[in-house]
Formats: C-alpha cells, sequence, structure tokens
C-alpha cells in the first residue's frame, strides 16, 4: 500500500496537536455507518486493539426554552422523551424504528454493495409490499423537509432528521435528503454513533496491524506519479521520484475521481465520452472545521438529561434549507447548521479529567461569490478563520461562557483540509456531491457506477466511488472484490485457452 502523506489513515486520525493531553480527531470522529457496515465488522480490528465506546445518547439538538430532541439508546426512552415536547411524536418514532428494524439492514447492505445490489435488493423488494409497498418507496424518496412534516407533528424529532441528513450536501428539499436523515437517525437508534477508545487514529493503527498481520506493506510518503499502463491494462504505478512498482494483479487507486481520470491517468488512454462526463463532475460542499481544548465541559444553558456526543445548532428545519440555498449560491451560509463533536464526553481519555476535547464543522461554498468581484473565490484562511469566530458565536447563544473554558483553537479551513489529505479537494468530505444526480450508476459520472474503469486491472477505491462518503469501508471493498472477480476469471479463461491449444 502506498500512502502519500507521512502517516496512514486518510480521513481516520488524531493527535495532540491543538494542546498535549487533548486528543483531537483531526476529520472524521463518529462512525455509526462503520457499526453498520458488514466490511468493517467482519474484519474482527477488536483483536487488534480497536475498542468502540458511546455516548450517554448518540446525537441531541437543543430547542428554544431549553427543551431537547435527543436520541437516547433505547426507542421506547427516545420515544417517550419526544413525546413530551410534542404529543403523538414518540408513537410515530417508534412506527420509524418498528419499519427500520424490518428494512434497515438490508437497505444499509443494498447502499454499500456494488450497485445493482442484487442479494440485498431481492431481500428488501420482498419486504417492500408487507410494507406499504409504493407508499414506502415514495416516502423514501422524500424530501427530508416533506418526511418529517409527514411522519412528526413537532419540531424536535423534524430537526433530529434534517440535521441528520445535512451532514451531507443533498439540499433539504431534494430527493434523497430523507433517506440520508432517516439513516442516520436510526443508525444512532441502533447502533449509536460509536468512537474509538483513545481517537479515530486508533482504528486506523487497528487496520494496519490487521494488513501487516496477514503480509502487507505499507510504504508512506509515496507519492504516485502515474498508473502504468500498457496495451489497455493497469500493470502498475510510476512514483514521484521515478521508482515504478509493478502490479501482479491489480491497481486500486483510493484518490478522487478527478485525481485519477486525466491526473494518474492520461486523457489518452481513456475513452473521449468519459472525458466529457468527466466535466460535470461535482464536488461536495467545503467545510470548515474547528477545534477546542477546553479546561472544562460545554456549558450549556439547559443540559439535557442524558449528554449526546454529537450535538446539532440550527434554529429550524427552514434555516437549514436557507444555509444550503446559500451555499448553493456562493454565500457562507449565515445560520448553517453547525455539528458539534463531545469527545469527552464521549471517551473521557480524550482529555484530563473535566476538560473537554471539542469540535465542530460548517458547510461552505467550494467558492464563495464576491460583490463587485468577477470570479468566485475560494475559502481562504482569513474567512476560514472568521466562520470559526461565527460558530463560537452561535455556540455560546447555547452555552454562555463557552469562550472563556477555552485554552487553545485550531481552524482547519478547505485548503488547510485539502493539504493535509488530497482527497479532501476545497474541504469536500465526501469524494463528490451525495446528491441523486451523482450516486449510484451515475458516481462519479453516468455509466460508471461501479469500481471498474474502463483500464483494465484498474479500479476506483475512494469515496468518488459508489457508494460514496462515510467511514464504511465499502469503496475499498467493492474494488477489492471486483480486483479479485476479474482475475480469477481471467486465469480461468488463459487456463481454457491452454487446454484448447
Amino acid at each position: 500500500m502506498l500512502e502519500a502523506q507521512d502517516v496512514p489513515g486518510g480521513a481516520v486520525k488524531s493527535d495532540e496537536s491543538v494542546r498535549p493531553g487533548w486528543v483531537h480527531d483531526t476529520f472524521s470522529s463518529f462512525y455509526p455507518l462503520a457499526a453498520a457496515s458488514p466490511t468493517i465488522q467482519s474484519l474482527g480490528l477488536e483483536r487488534f486493539g480497536l475498542e468502540w465506546v458511546k455516548a450517554e445518547a448518540s446525537v441531541g439538538h437543543p430547542l428554544a426554552g431549553g427543551r431537547w430532541a435527543v436520541v437516547h439508546p433505547q426507542a421506547e426512552d427516545t420515544a417517550a422523551a419526544l413525546d413530551r415536547l410534542h404529543p403523538g411524536d414518540g408513537e410515530a418514532w417508534l412506527r420509524a424504528c418498528s419499519l427500520w428494524d424490518r428494512v434497515g439492514e438490508d437497505l444499509v447492505n443494498a447502499l454499500l454493495t456494488p450497485f445493482p445490489p442484487v442479494r440485498a435488493g431481492v431481500r428488501l423488494g420482498a419486504k417492500v409490499p408487507s410494507l406499504g409497498g409504493l407508499a414506502l418507496a415514495r416516502d423514501l424518496l422524500l424530501p427530508v423537509r416533506r418526511l418529517g412534516d409527514e411522519w412528526f407533528g413537532g419540531e424536535g424529532p423534524k430537526l433530529l432528521l434534517a440535521g441528520n441528513a445535512a451532514h451531507a450536501d443533498i439540499a433539504m428539499d431534494a430527493p434523497g435528503s430523507g433517506l440520508m436523515g432517516l439513516l442516520l437517525a436510526m443508525l444512532g437508534q441502533t447502533h449509536g454513533f460509536p468512537v474509538p477508545r483513545g481517537g479515530a487514529g486508533r482504528l486506523t493503527a487497528a487496520l494496519v496491524s490487521r494488513f501487516e498481520s496477514l503480509g502487507g506493506e505499507i510504504r508512506t510518503g509515496a507519492h504516485v506519479e502515474e498508473v502504468m499502463i500498457r496495451s489497455g491494462r493497469a500493470v502498475g504505478v510510476r512514483l514521484r521520484d521515478g521508482e515504478p512498482i509493478g502490479a501482479t494483479r491489480a491497481v486500486l487507486a483510493d484518490v478522487s475521481a478527478p485525481a485519477l481520470f486525466g491526473g494518474l491517468v492520461p486523457w489518452s488512454e481513456l475513452p473521449d465520452r468519459l472525458r466529457r462526463r468527466m466535466g460535470s463532475f461535482e464536488w461536495d460542499a467545503g467545510t470548515v472545521k474547528v477545534d477546542w481544548a477546553l479546561n472544562g465541559r460545554i456549558p450549556w444553558a439547559a443540559a439535557p438529561e442524558a449528554m449526546p456526543g454529537t450535538v446539532h445548532l440550527a434554529d429550524s428545519v427552514a434555516d437549514l434549507a436557507i444555509a444550503g440555498a446559500q451555499i448553493a449560491a456562493g454565500r457562507v451560509p449565515e445560520r448553517g447548521l453547525v455539528i458539534l463533536g463531545q469527545m469527552a464526553a464521549t471517551d473521557p481519555t480524550r482529555a484530563p479529567e473535566g476538560g473537554e476535547s471539542l469540535w465542530a464543522y460548517l458547510h461552505v461554498p467550494q467558492r464563495v461569490s464576491v460583490p463587485d468581484q468577477p470570479h468566485p473565490e475560494a475559502v481562504d484562511e482569513d474567512r476560514a478563520e472568521r466562520v470559526a469566530d461565527q460558530v463560537e458565536s452561535r455556540i455560546e447563544e447555547y452555552a454562555p461562557g463557552f469562550r472563556e473554558r477555552v485554552l487553545d483553537r485550531r481552524v482547519l479551513g478547505p485548503a488547510e483540509l485539502e493539504r493535509r489529505n488530497a482527497n479532501l479537494v476545497g474541504g469536500a468530505v465526501n469524494g463528490g456531491t451525495a446528491a441523486m444526480h451523482q450516486q449510484l450508476f451515475w458516481r462519479p459520472v453516468p455509466g460508471l457506477g461501479r469500481s471498474e474503469t474502463p483500464i483494465q486491472g484498474l479500479y476506483l477505491a475512494s469515496a468518488s466511488a459508489h457508494p460514496g462518503g462515510g467511514v464504511h469501508g465499502a469503496c475499498g471493498s467493492n474494488a477489492a472484490r471486483a480486483a479479485l472477480a476479474h482475475d480469477r476469471l481471467q486465469r480461468v479463461t488463459r487456463r481454457a485457452r491452454i487446454s484448447v491449444g
């Protein structure tokens, strides 16, 4: 395995660079998809030192008047709390949980396996008629705003769905956002939002240990300059220093689609139609991430009875829709969703006793439209710092005195995120938009939808491939399985030819 960075891990890393003694996850933190992913769960990473821990509650959303909407570990507790906020919402939440109990596993498997998902799709399709048939299919395709309005009466569960949907860059009024919100909310209900004890880097360390125990070798600081191609087949790669490395079976490229097509592989080796279609490839929104080392926990004005590890800050579902529209228009949202991670509240090893390792992030445009300027501008360091100040002010609204507890702060704007991980282009964390027009068989462009590429023996193994972003291991697993299957087929074909000859 060739890793361009000095340490392996991609966007799964942690360290104490914000302040010694405070462990911060540099990129991703909470892993509900890993908990549900057959790929991750099949690896047995607990044998290699990984330990999962969870907060008292998975996700919460403060509401007006000091109330909270919180996903508790038990569905009945979540329902009871939501019913106190708005009578009838508790029963509606349990109906959603009952539906998820029947289709959730098959739905997750269908989403994570190569397209088309034959086995999981057949199992799911067999259940749909008894669960409402076309009515259920319609509900799963609804925009999250509409889904929330149809299923619930109060603002609490609507914000829980919409906040989870807003982790991706799908508009609140776009098809697919309802399924995204339901997926993450129900994973929070059934699996929680687990984290590796000691930091996200422990997940990477376990993966590395397992890989090396099976004879794998990892080379860090190894910048791949090109994929070597002979007679339409990938035969290896060439490093920046000129060193060639041959491939006996296949090359799996864990890089973004634009970095591979027309980058590591020149357009002269690729079909013209792919070049035309890649011209419409769309990145997801950028990200500004802020880390704080606090000398105490967040001083919430009204703390919930069960403290969630993940907290969403947004005034209303309508504000989330407005924020999405502002990003699409090239504006930094005025009241966008702020996603917070209370890491020491989840895993006490992340900070000295009584302290907190906190992070937050906010979506921003890839390019900001500036008045009187002919071209949009990237979110530079100065603008990222201003966004971080804005995020602090938002937290202060819900937790007066928050700033007084800040010992150190780190701001990672889009450019810095990309510098630390070249796949996070412009701060995009999903390898390309998660909107419906670039998912399934449209990912990364129409006509692909799988890890296979036009070059024999070359596979796209990054989040730019189906099923997209998230720490679930499916993109790499799908690529590896495809490579092995094609290799076996070629070996059988060669043997047959020799036999016939």
